[in-house]
């Protein structure tokens, strides 16, 4: 049985409808299959999850492909992509001599416990000294977190370039050893202050992010953050808090966005009725009176009955760190509006600009 990729993407749309469709990677094989690993966005930029197979439409050349013939099926994502996250927590000398730590070792908790079911989360440490502190590797449990209350600081000042800069070369490590053929990573960073080691330039730190690809969020507390630099740090969207008793918030917050990320991924399998050439096909999401839309090629030469189409897709299996960003890049501001209440069970506020 053979198996091949599509060999030519003709063209990627959005549907004037209100939806963005992104595609991520697409494959065909024998008897008929075929599937499309894409992504469903607002044109807004708001993630869109949920959706069900009812809820696209499949066009061969311009005719709608009978969701019975086809048996169309959303087949779960899992089987094709990984999502890592990587946390790293200032815990220089302003945070360690605070009172703090524990709070912050139990929001940090909660973000992993609320992440660890769809994603792999690894948690490391940075003050003033010029490496990375691991405190949990990526594995499916946050039992490392104990390290982070204990942590001692060997250096009192705040290596906040560094890290994120060093962040990329442990998320690149991480995905590196991954098994499925499909996997993206994000870099969360809780600071309370500016670089102040100077070890890395901010221009250094910022190319190095953005030739990354992952997403990056970030979170600020307390008055010595610069808004302007943790928005620039923040590629995807950043939290600013005064208010130490709403960092448990501003975690939560986050991690809601990333989920949201992670739902916004669909690997659509159907199959096809061509049994021969080259076709054209278009997807079509509908939800309520928003649609969207994408369009590609493939080559139906071999094809013919028995099609299974839970069948998983014959990815490329060397791997690859697809680097597709969340739709927040470059226009949307995340900020959470929240208070000591907010932390002891009120609602935080969050402004999608």
């Amino acid at each position: 049985m053979r198996s091949r990729f599509f060999f030519a993407i003709v063209a990627l749309a959005a549907g004037c409808g209100g939806l963005r469709l992104t595609m991520v990677d697409s494959s065909y094989q024998e008897p008929s299959n075929v599937a499309v690993f894409f992504t469903v966005d607002t044109s807004g930029g708001d993630p869109v999850g949920g959706l069900e197979a009812t809820d696209f439409k499949i066009y061969e050349d311009g005719q709608l492909v009978s969701p019975d013939e086809s048996q169309q099926t959303i087949i779960n994502p899992e089987v094709a992509a990984e999502h890592y996250t990587l946390l790293i927590v200032d815990m220089s000398g302003s945070v360690t001599e605070s009172d703090q730590v524990g709070l912050i070792a139990d929001s940090a908790q909660s973000f992993t416990a609320a992440l660890e079911g769809v994603q792999k989360v690894g948690i490391y440490a940075f003050d003033g000294s010029e490496e990375l502190h691991p405190i949990q590797p990526f594995r499916a449990n946050s039992a490392g977190i104990n390290r982070l209350r204990g942590f001692r600081t060997r250096d009192p000042s705040t290596n906040l370039h560094g890290a994120l800069l060093q962040s990329v070369e442990v998320l690149d490590e991480a995905i590196a050893q991954g098994e499925n053929p499909l996997r993206f990573g994000t870099i969360v960073v809780f600071t309370d202050g500016t670089d102040r080691a100077s070890r890395v330039s901010f221009g250094e730190m910022d190319s190095a992010l953005d030739n990354s690809g992952y997403d990056v969020f970030a979170i600020g507390v307390g008055n010595e953050i610069d808004e302007a630099v943790l928005n620039d740090i923040g590629h995807s969207g950043y939290v600013l808090i005064n208010d130490s008793h709403a960092i448990a918030a501003a975690f939560e917050a986050i991690s809601e966005r990333i989920l949201g990320f992670t739902k916004r991924f669909y690997l659509l399998s159907y199959c096809s009725p061509a049994r021969a050439g080259i076709h054209e096909v278009t997807i079509e999401a509908v939800v309520g009176e928003q649609t969207g839309s994408l369009d590609y090629e493939f080559d139906a030469t071999g094809f013919g009955p028995r099609c299974n189409p839970s069948r998983p897709p014959p990815f490329d299996m060397s791997g690859r760190n697809v680097n597709i960003r969340g739709p927040a890049r470059g226009r949307i501001e995340v900020r959470v509006e929240a208070s000591a209440s907010a932390s002891a069970g009120g609602s935080a506020e969050v402004e999608v600009e």
